[in-house]
């Protein structure tokens, strides 16, 4: 006997990713484990001696090529295949099943494999086109999806055309490509077209013979439509002690008996027995196994088997928030306050695990009044992984392994934190390398001086104040919004900017102290998440109050960050001619009129019409001409 959660009750939920910010790949990944199919079961007659069941079910998306079907496939774990298998067949069949038994989901949906199977020796009957079919077992069908059973269209399934091909099966077409005139198929045809070979659906167009195969099917009571999903209900029991006893009792007289909520939560024993016996160790401790039954106060049993210990995993972020609250998973107050989770960072070999049953796990708790809202993670981020140096992931067998204590006791902490964040986009990864790792330091150097050695102070010109704030509240600009992606490696890169341009102004000249004091105090504030220990220091040994990372990030003021002067880009017919230098807040009508004045522009329109101008705003003015 094992335990699930009817995760399927939430499919359609899960389905629906309106409201958060997550990577496509993560939702493609989860929709395509759900797996929602809207199709039609439709009931083939089955007439096996001395077996009971008269039909049997397949699921199919594509009713219009029922007329098509030229063999039945069942996945090598379908219970009728014991019943059904001829004698002559058996041995063959045992076989088969036991191979197929040994593969992995994957292997056997393989595209790249050749198709294996094998015949039972049985037959179904197609209720449409009154023909018996033979009955397969072919390892790329799956128990756990829909029926377990699937019909072989050879003429409009790739996957059902090489079955065909391997094993000598006919290929009938239902559904005729253009200028067909009945030669053989070559491959699968999958594209739309008029029905053939289908009884009074033949000359319909294959979408309105889907309906009409349909209604067809549910008016016989041979079918119905429906929904299949390739999900399935949770499995969460384990043999293993390492997990969350099920809390339940099994007793002689009352069954399978809660354990009462007063009596939660049922505790693991310290004093299990780890001794190979084929159950789980909690089977041999009877201590934990001896227990009354709540309902009639009888010797029962525990459950000896624990849950999935994704079970704790999925929502370890909701009893973060109150670990010692006793009265609810959660405190009401704490969870209207922090939940649901603004930001969640993980590996995106999390998608159809962790991230799923946390989603599910949710749901669940709201629907019993736990949490509020429909998700748990609004933004979800998915990081890279640094490799080794040969590009393989890091593995003490590989000896590919960095340990990062040679470089921060040779560079310093703050050094190797900036270098793993400036060597790529985060979610990117890639091999590491020490390359660049002595550039980072030569420039916390340069900060470091820069910082500590004050410029000269005096009345500086109006433009280079000017300048100066600029160049900060640019940078400010740049490096929230790169916080805000992730975009670590460009935020350090215009932190370096910001470096350069402070040594020139400070080399350049006296210096405004109050422009000079924002600039510096920025530049600390905007390094601490990833240089903590020098900027902290920095900030001490510069008389700012204890500690840069209690501070606000810094503020940009979008006037002070706007340039005065841009380059519009000019091109005649697409083609760059010129660049010229123009207030930022230029209008339309002045870049067309500056642009038509370049006498760089002047001699490739000379003596042509002029068609129109076309302006993007702040970048480019493109001349049409003929």
């Amino acid at each position: 006997e094992q335990w699930f959660f009817r995760i399927t009750d939430y499919a359609d939920q899960l389905l629906d990713f309106s409201g958060i910010e997550w990577p496509d790949r993560i939702v493609t990944m989860q929709r395509n484990w759900i797996g929602r199919s809207e199709g039609v079961e439709i009931a083939f007659g089955l007439d096996v001696p001395g077996v009971e069941q008269k039909e049997l079910r397949v699921f199919t998306t594509r009713p219009d090529t029922v007329f098509g079907v030229t063999f039945m496939v069942l996945a090598p774990e379908h219970p009728l295949i014991p019943l059904i298998t001829t004698p002559d067949r058996r041995a063959e069949v045992e076989t088969y099943v036991e191979q197929a038994r040994r593969q992995t989901e994957i292997e056997r949906l393989s595209t790249e494999r050749e198709k294996t199977g094998v015949f039972t020796g049985a037959c179904c009957h197609n209720l449409l086109s009154g023909e018996d079919v033979p009955i397969w077992i072919a390892d790329y069908a799956l128990l756990w999806y829909a029926t377990g059973a699937v019909m072989g269209v050879p003429a409009h399934d790739q996957r059902d055309f090489e079955f065909a091909q391997q094993f000598g099966i006919p290929v009938r077409v239902v559904i005729a490509p253009p200028d067909w005139h009945g030669e053989p198929l070559e491959q699968a045809y999958l594209d739309p077209g008029v029905m053939v070979n289908s009884a009074q659906f033949d000359g319909l167009p294959n979408d309105e013979g889907k309906e009409g195969i349909a209604d067809y099917v549910e008016s016989k009571g041979w079918g119905q439509r429906t929904v299949s999903y390739r999900i399935r209900d949770w499995l969460i029991s384990r043999q293993r002690y390492w997990g969350t006893p099920i809390p339940i009792i099994h007793c002689h007289k009352c069954g399978t008996v809660p354990v009462p909520e007063d009596q939660l939560p049922v505790l693991l024993p310290e004093d299990a027995e780890f001794k190979p016996t084929g159950e789980s160790p909690l089977a041999g401790h009877e201590g934990f196994v001896h227990a009354d039954c709540p309902r009639c106060d009888g010797p029962a049993r525990r459950e000896t088997d624990t849950m999935d210990t994704f079970m704790d995993s999925n929502w370890y972020f909701i009893r973060y928030l109150s670990p010692q609250y006793d009265a609810a998973p959660v405190d009401p107050q704490r969870a209207g306050k922090w939940l649901p989770v603004d930001q969640y960072t993980g590996g995106a070999e999390h998608a159809v695990m962790h991230l799923l049953y946390a989603r599910f796990f949710w749901k669940l708790a709201r629907d019993l009044g736990i949490v509020q809202g429909d998700e748990p993670f609004l933004r979800l981020f998915n990081q890279g992984q640094i490799l080794g140096p040969d590009g393989q992931r890091m593995s003490k067998s590989r000896g590919n392994v960095v340990a990062p204590d040679e470089y921060v006791g040779r560079y310093g902490a703050d050094t190797f934190r900036c270098y793993l964040m400036f060597i790529g986009p985060w979610d990117e990864g890639g091999p590491f390398g020490i390359e660049g790792i002595a550039g980072i330091w030569r420039w916390l150097n340069r900060l470091w001086g820069l910082v500590l050695s004050e410029p000269t102070f005096g009345h500086a010109p109006a433009e280079a104040v000017r300048h100066l704030r600029r160049l900060t509240h640019q940078t400010v600009r740049k490096a929230t919004n790169d916080m805000e992606r992730f975009h670590f490696n460009t935020l350090l890169a215009a932190l370096m900017e910001l470096t350069n341009g402070l040594i020139r102004r400070r080399d350049a000249g006296p210096v405004d102290r109050d422009a000079w004091n924002e600039a510096i105090q920025s530049l600390l504030l905007m390094l601490a998440p990833v240089a903590p220990h020098i900027s902290e220091e920095l900030w001490a040994r510069t008389g700012r109050p204890y500690s840069v990372h209690t501070q606000p990030w810094p503020a940009w003021d979008p006037d002070l960050a706007r340039e005065d002067e841009i380059t519009l880009v000019v091109q005649v017919n697409g083609k760059l001619r010129d660049r010229i230098q123009a207030p930022a807040d230029i209008d339309e009508g002045r870049a067309r009129e500056l642009a038509l004045a370049s006498p760089r522009v002047q001699k490739f329109i000379d003596q042509k019409r002029v068609q129109r101008v076309i302006y993007v705003p702040g970048k480019l003015v493109n001349v049409v001409v003929r």
